[in-house]
């Protein structure tokens, strides 16, 4: 399936709402590819991230105005992975072959974004970054030279966010529980790392049940995972999927005790679920440093999502990826990849001139690049870097369920993610 999006006009986004016009752009076209899952079981993330990407790529070319971006107005050519590895290579390669894309957004779902870097935009030598795939696998790709230094991503790992997790299902007094998750890379290493800090901090998991992908029932899964009489669930998954487990679960007598990883932060699951049954569910995000560019965000998705609000899954670090990439271009000064690639670490080193999201701050930061003075764009998910594997650090917000809502509760820094780590060694 493919969708062909400009920040002007675009398919896809008619049926989410109409794309603002965009005035005094050049008319030559820098097209950046995009593969998310916009249907399937992680069909939500990909369509908050297309509108947040959408609304980078806007702000940009207003930015811009007729100088354009390296020369050029900003677009993406946006291409459904349908929650599919392989459907994402297809896609991805039609996109660096046929459309010989220098640069990709996605995917949303490791697994997804696995094999589209080993099999595609490593080997040919393509900038992809991720705004939502969190697999330590992604990082162990990276050390072993199987990423060639291509692949980037604007969400932490998993391997900080299980520990995260651990912690603070003890705070809520889940002193053991048992673990429903979704049956690939994601799920798979999430909850390893959940279970080593979990235990080790003197959690009991009583069972784990993993789970395939948009099945019609999962009642055998749910009837396996309570033959233990658990006390809480922990469940790793996507909304879709999680809706139907999670109601199977309460029709089964399961405990409404629940913990959640950061795709159920979802008005969609808690109204697919009801309210009723989510007043003791908590969750792990990953979180944000609020900037003015979170202050930004928060105010202008929303008004342009067409029903997806600023915390949706996925849809800050969509934005981000979208303005880092589309600032590399710009400092690039050529639609190229391995100018783009090295540039990206450019535009988000500290030591530069701070610059936010929004027209204005993406205004002043190609000032900056046209004086060729040195800038640091500080995003909506706060002042990030890219270590030599392309991974970021960043803090996790803990959240609960109230009234129907998500309602923050605090937040782990990474320091106090590592200082746990430590103790566990």
């Amino acid at each position: 399936m493919r969708y062909v999006l400009s920040v002007t006009a675009a398919a896809l986004l008619a049926s989410l709402g109409a794309a603002p016009a965009v005035a005094q752009t050049p008319s030559c076209t820098h097209t950046v590819g995009m593969v998310v899952s916009l249907t399937g079981a992680a069909g939500r993330y990909g369509q908050a991230a297309s509108k947040s990407v959408e609304l980078a790529f806007n702000d940009l070319n207003k930015a811009a105005g007729s100088a354009g971006i390296a020369g050029c107005k900003l677009a993406f050519d946006v291409r459904d992975a349908q929650s599919q590895g392989s459907v994402a290579v297809d896609q991805a390669r039609q996109l660096v072959d046929l459309k010989k894309t220098p640069a990709i957004i996605g995917g949303i779902i490791s697994s997804v974004s696995i094999p589209m870097v080993t099999s595609v935009t490593a080997p040919a030598g393509v900038v992809q970054i991720s705004p939502a795939s969190s697999s330590p696998t992604l990082t162990k790709l990276a050390l072993e030279g199987k990423t060639g230094g291509w692949f980037f991503r604007t969400i932490t790992s998993d391997a900080l966010q299980g520990t995260a997790a651990a912690k603070y299902a003890l705070d809520q007094g889940f002193k053991s529980l048992t673990v429903i998750h979704v049956n690939n890379d994601f799920g798979v290493n999430m909850v390893a790392e959940f279970r080593r800090a979990y235990e080790a901090l003197g959690g009991k998991i009583v069972d784990v049940t993993p789970y395939n992908p948009e099945q019609s029932s999962y009642n055998a899964e749910v009837t396996k995972a309570l033959k233990t009489d658990p006390a809480a669930l922990y469940f790793v998954g996507y909304p879709g999927d999680g809706t139907t487990i999670i109601r199977t679960w309460v029709q089964q007598g399961g405990p409404q005790k629940f913990l959640f990883n950061d795709g159920m932060n979802s008005p969609d699951f808690i109204k697919g679920v009801g309210a009723q049954y989510l007043t003791n569910a908590y969750g792990t995000s990953s979180g944000t440093t609020t900037t003015e560019s979170t202050a930004y965000f928060t105010k202008a998705y929303p008004a342009m999502s067409g029903g997806f609000d600023a915390q949706a899954p996925a849809a800050v670090q969509g934005f981000d990826a979208a303005a880092i990439l589309g600032l590399a271009i710009a400092h690039a000064g050529k639609f190229e990849a391995a100018a783009i690639r090295d540039s990206i670490r450019k535009v988000t080193a500290s030591g530069g001139e701070v610059v936010h999201a929004g027209p204005e701050g993406f205004a002043r930061a190609l000032e900056l690049i046209k004086q060729k003075k040195p800038l640091r764009y500080v995003g909506v998910i706060g002042p990030v870097q890219f270590d030599k594997n392309g991974d970021i650090a960043g803090p996790f917000r803990t959240w609960k369920i109230a009234n129907g809502e998500v309602v923050t509760v605090g937040q782990m820094t990474t320091d106090d993610v590592q200082a746990i780590q430590a103790k566990m060694k």
